[in-house]
């Protein structure tokens, strides 16, 4: 993702901390648009540091698009030091754990994570000089650790990545294939997906063109907001405000129309 340049006018720290209390005190959508279009260049740049473009980039915008918006929040300007020195490190502070966390598809302790690797290291190294497979407590003496903390990172070390459900997993004997998702199985929610899609689409008239095309997409076409701004030829957190724009209007309409029913 790229952020074209432009003409943006330089606010006092004054003018960002009287923004961000009226956004706070009042929700005002125009307080946050001012306050995201003053800080998305410096967002970008401290994204940058982290991707260099790689294939992370557009995710770990979209992470640091969420830390502003946290900020905004969260910041308190009678602390006394200025917003950007307490944006930046929300903001490098939910990369890193966007980072930490993806690499592994389920989360387990830090420790583990550092001793998995150095388990398949020694377990190589031991077998080399003993010609043979190392028994556990001949890794944890290796290691400097616990039996119990080796198997225990040998175990969790199996969740570094989870078995897709579309894996073959075993052969038929007419030579198909099982994949997990064949043999689990979840409850059929389907009646009631029909009843929620059935109140959504009559609630979808109260939107605009625009606010109908974009929940058409991202909720119902599962398209993200990337592709949605692309198809409609707007930015992606223009297509972000219009969502919860009309997702606010939905959530209302929804709540009146429960209330009417009761």
């Amino acid at each position: 993702m790229t952020h074209q340049p432009s003409q943006i006018t330089k606010r006092t720290k004054e003018e960002i901390n009287e923004l961000i209390l009226e956004f706070q005190q009042n929700e005002s959508n125009a307080a946050q648009t001012i306050l995201v279009e003053q800080y998305t260049a410096l967002v970008a740049s401290v994204v940058w540091k982290y991707s260099k473009g790689g294939s992370y980039h557009d995710d770990l915008m979209q992470v640091g698009m969420l830390g502003l918006l946290g900020a905004i929040r969260r910041y308190d300007p009678n602390m006394g030091n200025t917003f950007e020195s307490f944006l930046i490190p929300t903001i490098i502070g939910e990369i890193k754990r966007f980072l930490r966390d993806k690499t592994w598809d389920v989360h387990v302790p830090r420790r583990i994570k550092e001793l998995y690797p150095r388990i398949k290291t020694c377990v190589d190294n031991l077998t080399s000089q003993i010609q043979r497979s190392p028994k556990i407590q001949e890794i944890a003496a290796y290691l400097g650790a616990s039996e119990e903390e080796v198997l225990e990172a040998m175990e969790m070390g199996k969740s570094y990545r989870t078995l897709s459900v579309d894996q073959p997993i075993e052969a038929d004997s007419d030579g198909s294939t099982v994949t997990p998702l064949d043999v689990i199985g979840a409850p059929d929610n389907g009646f009631k997906q029909v009843d929620q899609r059935m109140l959504l689409e009559s609630l979808l008239p109260l939107l605009n063109e625009k606010e109908k095309d974009i929940i058409r997409y991202t909720f119902f076409e599962n398209k993200s907001q990337k592709e949605t701004g692309e198809l409609l030829g707007i930015s992606q957190m223009h297509v972000s405000r219009l969502q919860r724009k009309a997702i606010n209007k939905l959530q209302r309409a929804f709540a009146h129309t429960e209330v009417t029913n009761a």
